[in-house]
């Protein structure tokens, strides 16, 4: 199976975590904040075990001592994470990385890191965290694939179902969803549809 998965949703809870693992995705972030070390640890070694024998990789996002402590395998670092993150820990832990990156610098911050993939973000307005930048828009895409060449790139950011097709032709190799997923009025059938794009393509 590819890594990250076509279809990438992010969510915040171990119920997120246990409903998309049941309609059968291939990637999920675990994304929740302002806990401390002990809550983190808690939070992802239970999502663990949700995922374990499972076709789900779970993704643990900014907690990377957690994650090296509870056995996963998969983690992510927005940029401040990474500035303060042990990348030797990381790695020798077998930890596979992606990077989030919003400019050219952090773009070439993250490139030093040797990550297993770059998120590109927000690709249109988002209401779900105040940003600092400004939407990157497609053409961004193509730009950025063509700088980092056979590293996956994700895109993210506002993105829905309805944009997919042209998000991939514009060389995403993923797409991290969000609120399309967790505030939409029928998840499940949401969550089956991007699962139906990805099968087919």
């Amino acid at each position: 199976m590819p890594y990250p998965d076509r279809f990438y949703p992010v969510v915040d809870s171990l119920q997120w975590v246990e409903r998309l693992t049941r309609l059968g995705v291939g990637t999920i972030q675990l994304r929740a904040k302002e806990l401390d070390d002990a809550q983190a640890l808690q939070i992802v070694t239970d999502a663990l075990a949700i995922t374990k024998g499972t076709q789900a990789k779970l993704v643990v996002n900014d907690y990377w001592r957690a994650a090296v402590v509870a056995g996963a395998e998969y983690l992510h670092l927005g940029q401040e994470d990474l500035a303060e993150a042990d990348l030797k820990a990381i790695r020798e832990a077998g930890l596979k990385l992606g990077i989030s990156t919003h400019d050219d610098a952090e773009l070439a911050t993250a490139l030093e890191a040797q990550p297993d993939y770059v998120a590109l973000g927000p690709i249109f307005f988002t209401t779900l965290k105040s940003m600092r930048f400004e939407p990157q828009g497609i053409p961004k895409i193509t730009e950025w694939k063509k700088r980092i060449g056979n590293i996956p790139l994700v895109a993210i950011g506002g993105i829905k179902f309805e944009h997919a097709a042209e998000i991939f032709a514009a060389g995403a190799d993923s797409i991290a969803v969000v609120s399309d997923v967790t505030q939409n009025p029928d998840p499940d059938a949401r969550v089956r549809q991007w699962l139906g794009l990805k099968e087919a393509a």
